[in-house]
């Protein structure tokens, strides 16, 4: 049985967490330096953006999780290290350091990530001055996780965390993770910042597996701008203290793992996109009767992507022609006479032309906080499905005020 409980990055035996205020942000208050820390050796996966401008953190962090056995994760918030030259990648380099002496572990131990605005040279000498709070404060405790994962938000107006209990290799599991993200978010790797525990023992392959094919189905599949951040991180550190057999591919309890691996990751990726900048509807695009996945992605994504759809539904504007005319333009095959398009439960398009002139029918189901879109190819058996938001003039209003 999986049971919801709470607690984040801490739920999982054997890791303490903290975020504190360094001074990053100006505000005086909010914190902006958070730490995560196994108190046994783990083994490690990770994914990163695809971005060829990837950010110092990310840089540093490919190599580290090469290495494995991570011992601790160092984030800030407010300030992104990203294209900001040698000078960034020492200032990376530092604060695995320091971290590394007060926690006493190896500086190759320590995986770092930053957020925030690209091209300003990140604040060392405040993050080395809050990293020794930060250590000190370090606890298993829920609020510990809490503080963990507010400290890592930028423009998020909430903090996003989930953690599970399960039974795997004859023992009792726990998993759980924080992510960051509500701008600059696009299914090109993780789109974001998610760090995520567990206590199971795992093998290191298996668990790069299981990260993989999670991260797919979950932040794969969400947009909200069609950008691809600098600094897209998702890592996963699993310590062992759970006390099960090791997990293998292949066996049952590899499929247990995988199946709250991929609950957990599915639902701190919709909170991704209710949280999106501006947003007010969580919005699911499901293409079916594709001839193959590829072709049931890539109309899924230009729907998901298309700001005449996003805005239409932030209006409640029950405009199937720019749905089907997004799948159109996609580059995956479409035939008219078979494409049938479903605006919640009500028939839209169907046979090439309008299946419904009821409009007040249609705009009955763009209401509310979620809105559905079905279309259906006619073409096969193949499926996929993306999660987006509305586009609000808020949105605007934030990414025009927010400041490099």
């Amino acid at each position: 049985m999986i049971e919801p409980i709470n607690g984040g990055v801490t739920a999982s035996a054997g890791f303490k967490a903290a975020g504190v205020h360094c001074g990053v942000k100006s505000d005086g208050e909010s914190p902006d330096l958070a730490v995560l820390y196994s108190e046994y050796p783990t083994h490690a996966a990770a994914m990163f953006t695809t971005n060829q401008m990837k950010a110092a953190p990310v840089q540093w962090s490919i190599k580290r999780i090469r290495e494995n056995d991570l011992r601790a994760v160092v984030v800030n918030s407010g300030n992104a290290n990203a294209c900001t030259g040698p000078r960034g990648l020492a200032d990376v380099e530092r604060t695995a350091r320091v971290a590394a002496e007060h926690l006493g572990v190896g500086t190759n131990q320590v995986f770092v990530a930053s957020t925030g605005s690209i091209g300003v040279p990140l604040p060392i000498d405040k993050i080395e001055s809050g990293i020794g709070p930060a250590i000190a404060a370090l606890s298993s405790s829920e609020e510990a996780g809490g503080m963990f994962a507010r400290a890592i938000m930028t423009t998020d107006t909430v903090a996003k965390s989930v953690a599970f209990r399960f039974e795997a290799g004859g023992a009792q599991v726990h998993l759980g993770g924080s992510t960051k993200g509500a701008g600059m978010i696009a299914p090109k790797m993780a789109t974001m910042l998610c760090f995520l525990t567990t206590d199971a023992a795992i093998s290191p392959q298996a668990l790069d597996k299981a990260l993989h094919d999670a991260v797919e189905q979950s932040f794969n599949r969400i947009t909200v701008d069609g950008h691809t951040s600098t600094n897209d991180t998702t890592v996963v550190l699993a310590n062992g203290a759970a006390g099960n057999e090791t997990i293998e591919e292949g066996t049952c309890a590899y499929a247990a793992f995988c199946e709250v691996l991929d609950l957990a990751c599915l639902a701190l990726a919709k909170m991704m996109v209710r949280d999106a900048e501006g947003a007010t509807k969580l919005v699911r695009v499901e293409v079916t009767g594709a001839q193959e996945r590829e072709h049931a992605t890539m109309a899924a994504r230009a729907i998901a992507n298309s700001p005449l759809v996003k805005t239409a539904v932030h209006g409640g504007d029950p405009n199937w022609g720019r749905v089907i005319s997004a799948a159109g333009y996609s580059g995956a095959p479409v035939d008219p006479a078979k494409v049938k398009l479903w605006m919640g439960n009500v028939l839209a398009f169907a046979d090439g032309a309008p299946a419904t002139l009821s409009r007040n029918e249609m705009a009955v189901q763009m209401q509310g906080d979620e809105v559905c879109f079905r279309l259906d190819l006619g073409q096969g058996d193949e499926s996929d499905t993306y999660w987006t938001s509305d586009l609000s003039k808020e949105y605007v209003t934030i990414n025009a005020d927010y400041s490099t």
